[in-house]
């Protein structure tokens, strides 16, 4: 009998394996707005094709989208934003005019002397497209990149698509301050909040409109896609979006942390771990995590640690501070973790804080009266709060996806 038994069990676990490698792979529950494009030809039939790309581009199983325009369109020129058409520019540097070496098409720099498309530029194009992924972060130039481009399009009456793209820290959390007026700049030209919840094609609708481009705007949609999705259930492959920002993690904790960026501490940039690790030399790290421990925010632990950049801010200096663990991504609050990060590491400072760039810290946050502390660290986030919870009444007519 228990031989019997055994034998059954082994034959159900042979079938079990079998049906298992024999089954079809699961389809990604989302299909890009590349994906798609077959379903728009009529967009591009007869028509010259530019497209704004980096190495974000690809599709769900990473082929171009420069190579698929070049297949399916008339693909007369390239244009590359920030870091490049291929993204190993670190952030800040030019991008200059290049001969894109597979299609030899031009590709123009929109990061460099020009970042608007210019009417030259524009002279062998129909429709300019956008294939681009963002990161859900007002603070992230590919969305001004965008925002001009459509304004060039408007101005030499050319159509403007955009492939849309899944905001990889989801579309229901909306944080932080709205930009204030006299605060506009590239790495933030609109009074959106700094964690704004749109997909890159939600965000093309609301500028165009409410903002006063008009541009010709058409978005190519994705399929599957929800709200409540971060990367990770959109089953599709993360191509890093920018030197500094390796894995969709790095996305989820950068509309926080990158607000450090212009102190003195250190966000982790030059490590392994950028926006991750937030420290400087003269903190004392378990006091830093303990107190950040009794803040207790929701979703998040953090771990005492020792850390040292390789390149960049404070390279080949070892910093005193934290590991930022998200237990929970839904729940996390990217804004809130920052805000009290840099509020206990500026009060055990004994005075070593400081501003790197009083400016770009002004221009990150949107308003002053974070550096200033006109208000506590807990009234500036509840009226931040308020501002973003009222932004996101105001761009649900933009949603495209429940």
């Amino acid at each position: 009998m228990l031989q019997r038994a055994k034998f059954i069990y082994t034959i159900a676990i042979v079938i079990a394996i079998g049906l298992w490698i024999l089954s079809p792979v699961q389809a990604n529950p989302v299909r890009l707005g590349i994906e798609t494009i077959e379903s728009h030809a009529q967009l591009f039939a007869g028509k010259r094709v530019g497209l704004i790309t980096n190495q974000t581009g690809v599709n769900s199983r990473l082929q171009s989208s420069v190579d698929i325009l070049y297949e399916k369109t008339n693909l007369t020129a390239l244009f590359s934003p920030e870091h490049g058409l291929r993204g190993a520019i670190e952030a800040g540097a030019p991008v200059g005019l290049v001969t894109d070496r597979k299609t030899g098409l031009p590709v123009y720099s929109l990061y460099g002397d020009t970042r608007k498309p210019t009417p030259e530029m524009l002279e062998n194009i129909d429709v300019l497209c956008i294939d681009i992924q963002d990161v859900g972060a007002r603070f992230y130039t590919y969305v001004s990149t965008m925002a001009l481009a459509m304004e060039s399009a408007k101005e030499n009456n050319i159509q403007f698509v955009v492939f849309d793209r899944p905001n990889p820290i989801g579309g229901v959390v909306v944080e932080g301050s709205v930009l204030k007026p006299g605060f506009e700049s590239f790495i933030g030209k609109y009074p959106v909040p700094i964690r704004h919840g749109l997909t890159i094609g939600e965000f093309a609708l609301l500028i165009n409109e409410q903002f006063g481009i008009q541009c010709d705007l058409t978005i190519i949609k994705m399929d599957g896609w929800q709200r409540k999705m971060h990367w990770q259930d959109t089953g599709l492959p993360w191509v890093m979006t920018s030197p500094n920002i390796p894995t969709p993690d790095t996305a989820l904790l950068y509309p926080g942390i990158g607000l450090i960026g212009a102190t003195n501490i250190s966000e982790g940039v030059g490590t392994t771990r950028p926006f991750e690790l937030v420290g400087a030399s003269w903190l004392d790290a378990q006091l830093v995590a303990d107190k950040l421990n009794e803040a207790q925010i929701p979703g998040v632990t953090f771990r005492p640690t020792s850390f040292i950049p390789r390149f960049g801010k404070h390279s080949g200096v070892v910093q005193n501070g934290v590991q930022i663990h998200v237990s929970d991504r839904y729940s996390y609050q990217a804004v809130r973790t920052a805000i009290t990060v840099l509020t206990i590491m500026k009060e055990i400072s004994n005075g070593q804080f400081n501003y790197d760039s009083v400016r770009m810290f002004d221009l990150a946050a949107g308003e002053s009266d974070l550096r200033l502390g006109t208000e506590s660290s807990s009234e500036l986030l509840t009226r931040w709060q308020a501002e973003s919870q009222q932004f996101q009444v105001q761009s649900r007519q933009y949603y495209l996806y429940e």
